[in-house]
């Protein structure tokens, strides 16, 4: 098991990405909080995994505080921060509200900075053991291209993108690697969201009549799982990536490769 002995918090720990990342993070022997606005999530659902669950809004700082002392009192150390929390508002920034964009930037900004930010002192603790902690962002491949109508989502996680690299420069020399991973279209509640809202082009269209459409923009033909993810990064949060730093891992089944895309 690559992750015994580890401690891992995992943001937005009850979503379809953050549940497929805290599975596998167990499944590998790690002790892992997943925190999240509740313990159904995303998903709707609550199924005893065998995490621990911490209630946290990653853009309350008084709540990410509370949570890492938490950690701090249960095990002095955190091996592992997944910031996999995220919102997506699927407008033009005419169509966008202050308050929409200033939410946007708090849950995937704020967030990753506070999280982050509260995280480094156990984070330094376990890097002292003689292996190197593992901080993994969140970006998005529409943090180096955009899809229409997704402004301020794409404004946020090309944020994320320069802010993982600060980090990787500022926190590499304490035993602290930084990454982010990039996806494309996972198939999440995010994702059927998307494409049964206006700002996808499908008009209002439903996920089932968009499929193919979707399937056939990727080289590979197919969109991605949650378990994807996962595997990628379970490999950065293992010391396998021990030289791993800095770097936007992009992982879209070659959309993101292509001159031109299909618009949907």
């Amino acid at each position: 098991m690559k992750l015994e002995g580890k401690i891992a918090l995992v943001t937005g720990g009850r979503g379809g990405i953050g549940r497929a990342i805290v599975a596998r993070f167990l499944r590998e022997g790690a002790t892992v909080y997943a925190a999240d606005l509740s313990p159904e999530g995303s998903l709707a659902q609550h199924d005893a995994d065998g995490s621990r669950f911490v209630e946290m809004d990653v853009a309350d700082e008084g709540a990410v505080q509370a949570a890492m002392s938490q950690v701090q009192a249960e095990f002095g150390k955190l091996d592992i921060l997944v910031n996999a929390a995220g919102i997506e508002i699927e407008k033009t920034i005419e169509e966008t509200s202050l308050e929409e964009w200033n939410r946007s930037f708090a849950v995937n900004c704020t967030g990753t900075f506070l999280t982050s930010k509260y995280a480094l002192p156990l984070m330094r603790a376990a890097a002292k053991s003689g292996t190197s902690a593992s901080l993994i962002n969140f970006g998005s491949y529409d943090g180096f291209i955009a899809d229409p109508g997704l402004a301020a989502y794409c404004a946020t996680k090309g944020a994320v993108h320069a802010l993982t690299r600060a980090m990787a420069c500022d926190h590499g020399p304490e035993g602290i690697r930084v990454n982010a991973i990039c996806p494309g279209y996972i198939d999440t509640p995010m994702l059927q969201s998307f494409f049964t809202g206006d700002g996808s082009g499908g008009e209002g269209g439903n996920i089932d009549t968009l499929q193919q459409a979707v399937r056939d923009v990727h080289p590979m033909r197919t969109y991605g799982t949650p378990e994807d993810i996962a595997n990628l990064v379970n490999w950065l949060a293992s010391d396998e990536a021990r030289y791993a730093s800095g770097q936007l891992w992009v992982l879209d089944g070659g959309l993101s490769a292509q001159v031109q895309q299909m618009k949907l």
